[in-house]
């Protein structure tokens, strides 16, 4: 499978994960900065949370890494978490934006 196909697998998993008080994936949310495939099929992920207080704080990243790990193809997953820079509303997808009734 090729770097393309893969990130696209990454992005379609991301976007079934939820962050607890939002009822928006965490990918349309703009939690997730970058998704790097490395050789060897190693995926890196570089995400975010809506505050260090976010009550998923310890348990979402926890999750990115193990629904990616699932995909066929993945062979070691690196989640990092940055608060550089600081999310915001304005990183929300227009769907996001929409479901959430801000536009």
């Amino acid at each position: 499978m090729n770097t393309e196909a893969l990130k696209e697998k990454i992005i379609a998993v991301l976007q079934n994960i939820f962050d607890p008080e939002i009822p928006v994936n965490i990918y349309e949310l703009g939690l997730i900065y970058e998704i790097n495939v490395l050789p060897i099929n190693n995926v890196q992920i570089v995400m975010t949370l809506t505050s260090p207080a976010c009550p998923a704080a310890q348990s979402l990243p926890v999750e990115v890494d193990q629904k990616v790990r699932q995909i066929e193809g993945v062979n070691d997953v690196h989640v990092a978490v940055t608060w550089t820079p600081t999310w915001d509303r304005s990183m929300m997808s227009e769907a996001a934006q929409l479901e959430l009734g801000m536009m």
